[in-house]
């Protein structure tokens, strides 16, 4: 079903080997796409496109579609497809006449909608756009009339208007309204109130004779329905008397299925989900009020479209074996089954003296190789029908393993193991194990064969360590593979951290012991509260334990420790409780461990009435943390035995209590008291104490005081607002269930307890509701506006409340990024939601957090507090350009003490079409540099989108820069991407008399490695320079760099060259300096791996030296050239190689059987190193590379198996615009058009 304004596409997707071709049939007939210029195919697939930018009908393209997906092994189908065009008719233009009717009689307003494709909703409103109010006596029926069981006086108006809302269409056609007049005996009082329009009250005094119930749909006293098996089944009775007659529903013979039978529209509807057969039967609607009742009696009898019981599947067989395709299906009435092969009726195929028909099975024997075929199974009825592709393959073919060789496995000890063996063949090949390549195959005990191959040991324990060998084998060969098998034994914490009361300032340790087996790689972490633990310097983490010195407060919490490998965990909490610091007295500071305290001890019962008695008990020690409170509880051996709840608190200075007791309760009392640090053992209990009973029931909370032996409940409820009498059960549970209470209707309920002595007080009503279903209508008219880059706004037409079926929670929005704008750009598909609480006639929502230049796609749903409804029309909008994310990364290189190098990469997420780059820098504003820096102005360069590097040169080597990077749209810049050229590090000291060092400065440019400790020791005539790195020992080259400066201010650059020594971090580099009065120099040290550089080397391709010597080197290879081709002219022919010769097809001529031939007449004497054949043709030797140029690639098919081919290359002209062959598989074949 499709819109007229839309393109049309037919989706058709089909996968073999070699690719398949498409065809189409439109209405049984072949569909010639390239004729039709609206109409396209995709490439590699069957996919129709059908566009109407330039013109065109929808219409002339409805239709019965079918695709038709074939290659050399067989032609698969799909199932039909109907092509219609949705319509929304306008309502034929009529008068209506007023409708003139006594008060008290009944009346049909019709509708008749406008036949739509698909058919219309349909409502009933009046002028002011408000729903027509319906209740017992006015509803609208199925077919989309208002029934009014009975007209009063008030039903007089002049705007009784039916709509009928296309979805599809998203349009909404309105009748011309009905003029309702009504003939009354007494004037209409609109003042008067009733409790219910359906009440007798309602016609009281107004002279309205009472009738017996009669129907108004369906007529006559029996009709008959015909549903369709899975569908939903929708019987209809609407009565019209005065009073209004009630409807009750149930089913001759039988009971109505409970779970899935519902009545709506105040019982006049019945509707089934899901029909089955056992729903058949007949079904009686009563109708009936205080003067009589009348029943109608339904027939309902359920067919069924075609229903698969066997569905045939793909079938392997080898040559000379037998099988057979099974195609079962049920139906009412029973399908016929007809049988195709790649698409034709069998009866007209070729006939194949291997198979045999026989009613819906297919009888393969002795089946030869090159009878594969595709067979359809096509199940049909005049309800439906079913169609089934199954691919039938003759194949001959030696086992194979299809998964990894040598696979290690590793499982801990007592767990379930499952060991794969993938494989395929044709004959079907038998599967065996062995352990350790003896012994007989493995099967039974605790050893379990699947038919894929996979064995399972049950539980797998130390002695099944070893290599297992699974071995294939059939007529055509043998194959096997070995999994080794590693039993490890499992990792457990032995001695777990236990919960820990420390003071502030002393020392916590959690200890955490593991066994472990120890060929598996074990990692330890500590997380407090869920949360990483960060070892910090003052944590102390080894293998067995943490300790925390110096304790703090923020130090309390759960600590866990959880121990892992690659197989297995555990883990262990404890908690550790920090307490501030407690001086025993002024001349002693020393702090004593606090703990909880030690349990009472010693309850006694004294001053016993019928309501109280009293507890003493005499104080446990308080471990040197006061008691601050006394917790009493009681247990009581009749209604809850065993359990012991809270009855009451004291505070912690006292130690005696009266307790307020319950009637009819054979107590005991238990004592725990609490300081700071927590709560006691409980005491011993207390002696037993019984109360006498009483017949009051005292009404706490939920809790209720029984009082007395048998104890029960009388539970009542009726419906809300509906008149009804009270319905009532007794009950010895707390709990009692409602059943057939409808979905979400309001209920009065009130509880009455008693005992043996008599009934307790009545509980005040309460409202509760029966249980909320799902919702049966989807918000509509869904639509966005004022898209914005990040953000839209969401519209959309409310629900009527009776559909949401419960209390409306929220108008939930699913959403997803379907693509970008941008091509190429893959996206993130996650489907993320938003509700709205929004109410009205006409609800909106903001949609936010969107990503720019994006199409996206949306639907609403209608939620209560327990089900989703069904979706809405799905929205596709798009969001607009917005400024771009910052650049995926910026990095800042300098490789040479003059110049800095700055690349970048486009944003993850542009945002918008990118129109540029703007760098922005200034020197300054470096923190870490030696001799600071002061800011200068800032200084802008732009580049195009396809520029993302930029070299500058440096008008100082200390000269620092911050930059600052952001991409461009034509919104405006994004986010700046800042960062800082290299700056100096470690500024020296001055250390000797004679020496002067003005700054010690580090440059380098390596990712993860450092230098560090770079120090300087000047001496009288030399100076000892020293570094620590990372770098690699072997081949790490330090070039150090320094600077003299005499008295005369006259500077000299010098070089010296370091190299590490094996394994040693530390580099020391020692030279002497002539000692001058007064000398000052600066050294600046950089790192070059492998290749020292500097800015002062000389560049070797500007030397004389090098350019003569590659002049002389290019003359010589020129000679060389020039003697070749002089000894080529003479007739010399080099062989490629000297090798005995197969016979071969002529493949080196070019006749009009497609050969070639390259030879001249001058090229027709044999080669050296070739064989003249019998027939005198001479071949090229078998080693050429012309048979190995093109070679197709070696290449594992879907089943795993490699398939390779030499191939020839041809002629450029004989290739163009074909494809690549490709090496069919039979393997692949079987799954190639199923």
């Amino acid at each position: 079903m499709l819109r007229n304004i839309d393109n049309i596409i037919i989706e058709c997707e089909a996968k073999g080997n070699p690719v398949p071709t498409f065809m189409w049939r439109r209405n049984g007939k072949f569909f010639n796409v390239g004729k039709d210029p609206r109409v396209t195919m995709r490439k590699r697939s069957g996919t129709l496109e059908i566009s109407f930018r330039n013109g065109g009908r929808p219409e002339d393209y409805e239709g019965e579609y079918q695709c038709f997906a074939s290659n050399n092994f067989g032609t698969a189908l799909s199932n039909k497809m109907l092509l219609r065009v949705s319509k929304s008719p306008l309502w034929p233009k009529e008068v209506l006449e007023p409708v003139v009717i006594n008060e008290g009689a009944p009346l049909v307003l019709a509708c008749n909608p406008p036949p739509g494709l698909p058919p219309p909703n349909t409502f009933w409103m009046n002028s002011a756009m408000l729903p027509i109010s319906q209740d017992e006596r006015v509803s609208m029926g199925l077919n989309g009339d208002l029934y009014f069981s009975n007209v009063l006086a008030k039903d007089a108006a002049t705007d009784y208007s039916c709509n009928a809302r296309f979805l599809f269409t998203h349009t909404i056609q309105q009748k011309n309204p009905f003029t309702l007049k009504v003939l009354t005996k007494e004037p209409y009082n609109d003042t008067s109130s009733f409790s219910s329009v359906n009440h007798t009250d309602s016609y009281s005094g107004r002279s309205v004779p009472e009738t017996t119930p009669t129907f108004l749909t369906p007529t006559g006293t029996t009709s008959s329905k015909m549903v369709l098996r899975g569908e939903q089944m929708l019987l209809e009775c609407i009565a019209a008397g005065v009073p209004t007659p009630r409807i009750h529903w149930f089913k001759k013979g039988g009971e109505l299925p409970t779970q899935k039978v519902k009545t709506e529209n105040y019982n006049k509807t019945l509707r089934i989900m899901s029909v089955s057969e056992e729903d058949s039967g007949e079904y009686v609607c009563r109708a009936n009020n205080k003067i009589g009742s009348i029943s109608h009696s339904i027939s309902v009898q359920v067919k069924a479209a075609p229903y698969w019981l066997e569905k045939p599947q793909n079938l392997i067989l080898a040559p000379d074996e037998n099988g057979r395709l099974v195609c079962r299906a049920n139906g009412n009435p029973k399908p016929s089954i007809q049988w195709l092969v790649n698409g034709e009726p069998i009866e007209s195929a070729v006939q194949n003296p291997s198979r045999q028909v026989v009613d819906d099975t297919i009888i393969f024997r002795a089946v030869q190789t090159g009878s594969s075929a595709v067979y359809q199974c096509n199940a049909s009825n005049e309800h439906g029908y079913l169609l089934a592709n199954a691919f039938v393959n003759i194949l001959d073919m030696a086992p194979r393993m299809l998964g990894p060789k040598n696979q290690l496995i590793k499982v801990i000890e007592n767990n379930r193991t499952f060991l794969d063996c993938p494989y395929f063949g044709s004959p079907m090949p038998e599967l065996r194990w062995f352990k350790n390549g003896q012994g007989s195959s493995l099967d039974g005990g605790q050893y379990r064969v699947y038919l894929n191959g996979t064995l399972e040991i049950k539980r797998a324990r130390t002695e099944d360590q070893g290599t297992y060998t699974c071995v294939a084998s059939n007529i055509l060969g043998r194959v096997d593979n070995q999994v080794r098998l590693e039993v490890k034994e499992p990792t457990r914490i032995v001695r777990a951290p236990e919960h820990l009361t420390v003071t502030r300032g002393s020392l916590a340790q959690f200890d955490c012991r593991v066994k472990y087996d120890v060929s598996l790689p074990i990692t330890v972490t500590w997380t407090k509260d869920d949360k990483p633990l960060s070892i910090s310097w003052r944590l102390k983490k080894d293998e067995d334990s943490l300790t925390i010195p110096n304790v703090l407060e923020s130090d309390e919490g759960t600590y866990t420790c959880t121990v892992s490998t690659e197989l297995d965990e555990d883990s262990a909490s404890a908690r550790l409780t920090v307490l501030g610091y407690d001086p025993i007295s002024p001349s002693n500071r020393s702090t004593l461990l606090a703990d909880r305290p030690e349990p009472p001890r010693d309850l006694e019962l004294s001053d016993p009435s019928e309501r109280s008695v009293r507890l003493t008990w005499i104080h446990g020690n308080d471990n040197n943390s006061p008691i601050t409170e006394f917790q009493v509880q009681f247990e009581e051996n009749r209604f809850q035995p065993g359990r012991w709840q809270n009855l009451s608190s004291y505070p912690g200075d006292l130690n005696s209590v009266v307790l307020q007791l319950s009637p009819y309760v054979n107590y005991q009392f238990r004592v725990i008291a609490i300081n700071a640090i927590g709560p006691s053992r409980p005491s011993r209990p207390s002696p037993r104490y019984q109360t006498s009973g009483a017949r009051t029931v005292q009404t706490k909370g939920q809790n209720m005081e029984k009082n007395g032996p048998n104890l029960r409940y009388i539970v009542s409820w009726r419906q809300k607002d509906m008149s009804q009498d009270w319905k009532n059960v007794t009950t010895t549970l707390a709990r009692h269930v409602i059943h057939n209470a409808g979905t979400y209707k309001p209920y009065e309920i009130k509880v009455l307890a008693l005992n043996d002595f008599g009934p307790g007080p009545e509980s005040s009503i309460v409202i509760g509701y029966s249980a909320e279903g799902r919702p049966t209508a989807a918000p509509t008219d869904v639509r966005v506006s004022k898209i914005d880059s990040t953000k839209t706004h969401v519209h959309w037409a409310p629900v009527d409340p009776n559909t949401i079926m419960g209390a409306l929670k929220e108008y939930r929005v699913h959403y997803w990024r379907e693509s970008s704008l941008l091509k190429g750009l893959r996206v993130n598909k996650e489907v993320k939601t938003k509700g709205f609480n929004a109410s009205g006639l006409q609800p909106s929502g903001i949609l936010t957090d969107l990503i720019p230049y994006s199409n996206y796609k949306m639907y609403m749903k209608i939620v209560n507090r327990r089900y989703e409804g069904p979706p809405s029309n799905t929205v596709e909008f798009q969001t607009k350009e917005g400024v771009p994310g910052v650049p995926k990364f910026f990095r800042i290189k300098r490789w040479r003490t003059d110049t800095i190098h700055l690349e970048w990469e486009k944003p993850e997420e542009p945002n918008g079409i990118l129109i540029g780059y703007t760098l922005k820098y200034q020197t300054g504003g470096c923190t870490q540099c030696v001799n600071g820096s002061q800011v200068g102005h800032i200084q802008m360069e732009n580049f195009p989108p396809n520029v993302t590097q930029f070299t500058l040169r440096l008008p100082d080597r200390s000269t620092h820069y911050k930059f600052f990077l952001s991409a461009r749209t034509q919104v405006g810049a994004g986010e700046v991407y800042a960062e800082d050229s290299p700056h100096f590090a470690n500024e020296g000291k001055n250390a000797s008399k004679n020496i002067h060092m003005s700054g010690v400065y580090l440059y380098f440019s390596a990712p993860r490695r450092q230098i560090w400790n770079l120090t300087v020791e000047p001496n009288s005539n030399y100076a000892d320079v020293s570094w620590k790195h990372n770098f690699p020992t072997n081949g790490s080259e330090f070039v150090l760099e320094f600077t003299l400066k005499s008295k005369d201010e006259k500077q000299q650059f010098c070089f010296l060259l370091c190299c590490t020594g094996v394994n040693k971090p530390k580099v020391m580099c020692i030279f002497t300096i002539s000692p001058f009065a007064h000398l000052s120099f600066s050294l600046c040290v950089f790192v070059i791996v492998q290749i020292a550089y500097s800015k002062d080397q000389v560049d070797i391709a500007t030397q004389g030296w090098f350019i003569g010597l590659m002049c002389a080197v290019a003359l010589l290879v020129l000679i060389l050239l020039i003697v070749c081709f002089i000894k080529r002219s003479r007739g010399g022919k080099y062989p490629v190689r000297d090798k005995k010769d197969l016979p071969l097809d002529a493949v080196d001529q070019k006749d009009q059987d497609g050969s070639f031939d390259y030879r001249s007449d001058e090229d027709n004497k044999p080669l050296q190193g070739s064989q003249t054949s019998l027939d005198g043709n001479v071949k090229e030797s078998d080693d050429s590379l012309v048979d190995y140029g093109d070679g197709g690639n070696g290449q594992f098919n879907e089943d795993g198996s490699f398939i390779g081919q030499y191939t020839v290359k041809k002629d450029k002209e004989e290739t163009e615009g074909n494809e690549s062959s490709e090496a069919t598989s039979p393997v692949n074949a079987i799954y190639s058009l199923a």
